[in-house]
């Protein structure tokens, strides 16, 4: 039985939840997984995006890598490998970071392999105390996809990288804090509290900047903009409404009242 990636609708709040479940395997990834994981996040409209989206695996764990059962089917032979990782795995990680609206890793338990990238394309990852992150490939014969170890070295660093695939360590939650590869540890019984709390905070802010500031660190991380004229664009919110209001409500010492969230 394959599993299933579950795009909720948005709360009251704006907040929606991307759920990967996968019973029985600790959410390990399929392929049809990934091609779900895709295919939802690049159906995402800002005319209807929510204002904050938190990703979490189903149960006890985020994602245990990749399902083991299928790589027999195509791990064996070069052109169809270059296919799952250059035409599934490698586009549904890049239309996560094309998203504008903030996601939040929720991670409990298991983050290894793909799930360990899943949460690199997230704005913000907090983590339960027992959360274990790794990418243990090299005990199963093959290394980390090209285009998935720029992915992951943006969020971990090359010197933790080059530990984690090449001393296939596995990290703890304080160890991942430790080298900014989580932003928060929480005990395991608050992690749920606590990314729907990080997740209403943000969820009140301007949906204006967080778009603006997620395209500006896209950006960064391609290498920047070197010129005026590449970067006038971004000013283009001057005259907007939001900001307009969050400007007048600091200064009237009232809460912005920014446009109401869609549910």
């Amino acid at each position: 039985m394959s599993g299933h990636i579950h795009f909720q609708p948005a709360d009251a709040h704006g907040i929606a939840r991307v759920v990967i479940a996968n019973p029985g395997k600790l959410n390990a990834l399929d392929t049809t997984m990934w091609r779900e994981l895709r295919a939802g996040f690049e159906a995402i409209a800002p005319a209807c995006a929510p204002r904050v989206i938190v990703v979490q695996g189903e149960g006890q764990s985020f994602v245990a890598g990749g399902d083991i059962e299928e790589f027999p089917h195509f791990r064996f032979d070069a052109a169809s490998l270059a296919h799952f990782h250059e035409e599934v795995v490698g586009p549904a990680l890049w239309a996560m970071l094309a998203c504008d609206v903030p996601l939040v890793a929720q991670i409990a338990g298991a983050c290894v392999g793909g799930g360990l990238e899943i949460a690199a394309c997230c704005d913000i990852r907090l983590c339960g105390e027992s959360s274990r992150f790794g990418v243990p490939i090299a005990k199963l014969g093959f290394p980390m996809a090209p285009a998935e170890i720029e992915i992951v070295a943006r969020v971990v660093g090359e010197t933790t990288l080059r530990e984690l695939l090449l001393e296939a360590r596995v990290l703890t939650a304080h160890d991942a804090l430790q080298r900014g590869l989580v932003t928060r540890v929480v005990p395991d019984a608050l992690l749920l509290q606590e990314a729907q709390h990080c997740a209403e905070r943000m969820a009140a802010l301007s949906p204006q900047a967080m778009r603006l500031n997620k395209q500006a660190l896209r950006q960064f991380a391609r290498g920047g903009n070197s010129g005026r004229e590449q970067r006038e664009p971004h000013y283009a919110y001057a005259p907007s409404d939001e900001h307009r209001e969050g400007l007048t409500a600091f200064n009237e010492k009232r809460p912005a009242s920014f446009p109401p969230a869609r549910t």
